[in-house]
């Protein structure tokens, strides 16, 4: 199929977004050509559909391809001294800076929100040198991602099967090739359509299961909405809490360009500018869900820029003032949440880390400095400016003050059961008695290594610790859970790894009047941080491990309940699973009118209850012509729908209040959709 195009334009397309993180790169294996390496977890993309499979036979092949815009001076062409296979291949000439580069732009040409993997063959002229990369741009803010580094050799380099994606609303997405600055030779260009995958359905929802006591959630990235089974585990098992994992981190929101054209137009140096274009993804992922979300996180040693700290916001310059840093902190935090509210007036941001792993191991602050590779990543730029930990009251005194009503604040830690914790604790008492602090994070990233008597911290050291925050008298959330095993050890102590976790989560049931949320670090080990050391609930082939096994045990959820109406009786069925077997309970009632089943709240009749069946009443009643019962759109209400979207004691048929039922209901703050009178 060499040079074909097998769809150059896929129909439907609208807008873009990128799916990958401008700092967090995602690397994948290359070899040299005649090696065939591949991802083992995406080597099913082998049986999806192939969207471009591309050798440079013809002009036709270059459609889509371009340089990078600005001042990069490459120049692409059909050349038979590029070709790998066939008769040529795509040259990229006349490059005079490492950067520039062929560049193949995906928005307005792949489908949004949809995993791609691809493949393609580089070659330098004299000595290839390169990578793979990607770019995007929102709200004009571009950021940029290695994909795949260290393309290096005498001979053609091959990449095989490296994901690719980008979501709605941004612009200007591309990948392509860098590196040195002689010629660049392309060719066996090829991206192909993930197939479904589907997860197991028959397991019990993690989040109901433990919905009565705590919140269940975990963290994303934009990268992660793309790939289908990856949300079907966030749909069924944590959808009760979202915590975007880098792009609300101060080096993604504060924005240096309109910081400085700020400065340079009005001469404030206090007021630092924000973008939140990078977490948009995640964020308007939660808005449609109806998702709560943590913020994390606002102050931090980490993932701050220099700039931020220095004089005239150059990261050459000294550090100003602590009354300076001061202003900025405070117009930061206040732009920070002022922005944020504005953009997501409907999203619940129920909790705030408001400062970041500001202790040391041995419970004194950190060293002063920026953060970097030369000091292990401990240092502090607040400490460098403030001397000490003085700033950490100001952060909360600001975030109550600029923070959205029921927004908690936090103080979260790593580590946070050893010498530390008698600091964060006399820290959190004084923060309580101002009145700006609401509870404890205990990040809790645990290693069970090989035994539970090699476990670290061991199940009574954890317990020691939870115990001494809840005495605080505040809330404890369990904010980035994931326990490791030994390193590339496999699935050999996965049983172990079990027997923790479940001891940690019959500690949170022990604690759960003090303790209201677990967040887990992700939801499948090769998306994790600590993924050499396998340390979430569900394999790379997004299966359940021991460990989820052991976390459910024998607990069990009720299903939505429906109504069945027969032989002159409504016969309310509810279905309750356990990990183990199904039992139905059945009574009777008086009948209501002639629908065969009723499924409350399911609106759209698709057989399940989400926050889609309250937009659709609130789009019927608003445009009847186009949502109603003999409405003109694809998804439009039926009789049968009217009838399980009647979920209030009114007689007045479909209102608002239905609507506003169903949303409860999801947020578990209504235990049942059954109209009483009904």
């Amino acid at each position: 199929m060499k040079g074909k195009n097998i769809n150059k334009v896929v129909a439907g397309v609208m807008g873009a977004a990128i799916a990958f993180s401008s700092t967090a790169s995602a690397v994948y294996a290359v070899a040299p050509a005649n090696v065939q390496l591949t991802n083992a977890k995406v080597s099913a993309s082998a049986e999806g559909e192939v969207v471009y499979e591309l050798g440079f036979e013809s002009e036709d092949d270059l459609a889509n391809w371009s340089n990078r815009g600005g001042d990069d001076t490459t120049k692409v062409s059909i050349s038979a001294d590029a070709a790998k296979s066939g008769k040529s291949g795509l040259l990229a000439s006349g490059r005079s800076e490492s950067w520039n580069g062929p560049a193949f732009r995906l928005d307005g040409v792949l489908e949004p929100n949809t995993q791609y993997y691809l493949s393609a063959s580089v070659k330098g002229k004299y000595y290839t040198s390169a990578m793979l990369s990607f770019q995007s741009s929102a709200d004009g803010v571009t950021s940029y991602s290695n994909l795949v580094q260290n393309l290096n050799g005498s001979d053609w380099m091959s990449v095989k099967d490296v994901p690719i994606s980008y979501s709605d609303g941004m612009e200007g997405v591309y990948v392509y090739f860098e590196g040195g600055s002689d010629d660049l030779y392309v060719d066996d260009f090829k991206i192909v359509k993930a197939p479904h995958i589907d997860i197991e359905k028959d397991l019990p929802s993690l989040s109901e299961l433990y919905k009565d006591k705590f919140k269940i959630g975990t963290a994303l990235t934009p990268e992660d909405l793309a790939s289908q089974p990856f949300m079907d585990l966030v749909q069924k098992h944590f959808g009760e809490s979202i915590t975007v994992g880098n792009q609300m981190k101060p080096d993604y929101v504060l924005n240096k360009d309109a910081t400085l054209k700020y400065f340079e137009e009005t001469g404030d140096d206090e007021t630092p500018q924000i973008s939140f274009a990078q977490a948009k993804p995640v964020l308007n992922y939660a808005r449609k869900y109806g998702i709560p979300v943590r913020v994390h996180t606002l102050v931090w040693h980490s993932q701050t820029p220099e700039w931020f700290f220095k004089e005239d916001f150059d990261e050459k310059k000294d550090y100003v003032s602590p009354e300076k840093m001061t202003k900025r902190m405070e117009n930061y935090i206040k732009s920070y949440f002022e922005t944020l509210t504005a953009l997501y007036p409907d999203i619940d941001f129920y909790a705030c880390d408001v400062v970041n792993e500001a202790w040391q191991n041995d419970g004194t602050p950190r060293k002063p400095g920026h953060c970097g590779q030369s000091n292990n990543y401990e240092a502090s730029d607040w400490v460098a400016v403030y001397g000490d930990n003085s700033f950490i009251d100001y952060a909360f005194k600001f975030a109550r003050q600029y923070a959205p009503e029921g927004c908690k604040l936090y103080y979260n830690d790593f580590n946070e059961y050893m010498d530390k914790k008698k600091a964060i604790c006399e820290m959190a008492e004084r923060l309580k008695a101002a009145g700006n602090i609401d509870g404890i994070g205990m990040q809790s990233h645990l290693d069970v290594r090989q035994s539970m008597d090699a476990a670290f911290p061991s199940l009574g050291m954890y317990e020691s610790a939870l115990k001494d925050y809840t005495s605080l008298g505040l809330d404890v959330q369990i904010t980035e859970l994931d326990v490791t095993v030994q390193e590339n050890s496999g699935d050999k102590y996965f049983d172990v790894q079990a027997q923790y976790y479940k001891g940690l989560f019959d500690l949170y049931e022990k604690y759960s009047d003090k303790l209201s949320a677990v967040i887990f670090w992700g939801v499948t080990d090769p998306k994790s941080w600590r993924k050499t050391q396998n340390p979430l609930i569900f394999d790379g082939d997004f299966k359940a491990k021991p460990a989820f096994t052991s976390i459910v045990g024998s607990r069990t959820a009720a299903d939505p309940v429906r109504t069945t109406i027969a032989g002159g009786e409504v016969k309310t069925t509810t279905t309750t699973t356990t990990t183990t077997e199904t039992t139905t309970t059945t009574s009777t009632t008086t009948p209501q009118g002639g629908i065969l089943e009723i499924l409350w709240g399911d609106t759209n009749c698709d057989d399940k209850v989400e926050l889609a069946d309250a937009i659709l009443i609130m789009q019927a009643l608003a445009n009847p012509d186009k949502y109603g019962e003999k409405g003109t759109a694809e998804k439009h209400l039926t009789s049968q729908g009217k009838m399980n979207g009647d979920v209030d004691d009114s007689t007045e048929g479909l209102t608002p209040n239905d609507a506003l039922f169903i949303q409860e209901y999801l947020l578990h703050t209504r235990e049942s959709l059954i109209p009483s009178k009904k």
